[in-house]
């Protein structure tokens, strides 16, 4: 269950640091802190195809602070091509993990 919960509270901490830079020009400094600190948490329990994603939208919000603040329109635009949704990728392979994981115990 440790690993469910961390993987939970990252795609929360990850979900709130992007409506941050999508609306904001200044980080999220403290955001951010709890963000990689889940990161690192993840290097000691989680495989590292799971470490690379979510070091990837730690990028793409970092990323995300130097564009242009985002209003109503664009972030309709951004939910109809689907870039908004930036943690897909990270469920999904949360989801192979863990299914290899139950196979394993089997």
């Amino acid at each position: 269950m440790r690993r469910q919960d961390l993987y939970k509270e990252f795609i929360e901490a990850a979900a709130r640091c992007y409506v941050h830079a999508l609306q904001h020009e200044e980080p999220d400094i403290p955001g951010f802190v709890d963000l990689y600190a889940k990161i690192d948490r993840m290097r000691i329990l989680s495989s590292p195809k799971i470490v690379e994603i979510a070091e990837g939208i730690a990028r793409k919000i970092v990323d995300t602070y130097s564009e242009p603040d985002k209003g109503f329109v664009e972030l309709r635009e951004m939910v109809k091509s689907g870039s908004v949704n930036l943690i897909r990728d990270f469920s999904v392979a949360c989801r192979v993990e863990f299914e290899i994981l139950q196979a394993q115990q089997l």
